[in-house]
């Protein structure tokens, strides 16, 4: 703001009023500048905190985020795991027969070879010999089925 500003707003102003009011102009300035000087301090210091921020570790949030996601990246590779193993179970037991559910071993060889296992201890050796087949009994002239049906039909009357 200038003198001549000030009488062509007001013509009649003395000039003790003009330097009053050019005083208070100039002190409204300072302040003003003051004011812009103590934001650029304060932004100076804001960015150089965020610069030492950006250089400091890791805070200790950001480790315990750390911390869950290595822990859920260990069990999802725990699960992909027992996934492939039940998968490669059911392969197997596909292939031989043999109920998954029996199959233990954890690699393919291992798993054929207990399939295989299984499988002959479970192959039947034979009928073994019940007494009183239907052969004939000492005694008797009938053959045990017969004897069995005579006596049924006796029971059931």
């Amino acid at each position: 703001m200038k003198r001549t500003d000030i009488t062509d707003i007001w013509p009649e102003a003395t000039k003790e009023q003009i330097d009053r009011i050019m005083d208070l102009n100039g002190a409204d300035i300072n302040k003003a500048r003051g004011d812009v000087e103590n934001l650029r301090v304060q932004l100076s210091n804001a960015q150089n905190e965020i610069e030492q921020l950006k250089l400091q570790p890791v805070a200790p949030a950001d480790q315990d985020l750390k911390e869950k996601l290595q822990a859920a990246t260990k069990e999802l590779e725990a699960l992909k795991a027992s996934n492939a193993l039940r998968d490669l179970r059911a392969k197997v037991s596909k292939e031989t027969g043999v109920p998954a559910d029996l199959l233990t071993a954890e690699t393919e060889d291992a798993l054929k070879t207990q399939a295989e296992a299984i499988r002959a201890y479970a192959q039947p050796r034979g009928y073994p010999k019940v007494p009183d087949g239907g052969e004939v009994r000492p005694g008797g002239a009938t053959a045990t089925r017969d004897q069995f049906a005579d006596w049924l039909e006796q029971s059931l009357k």
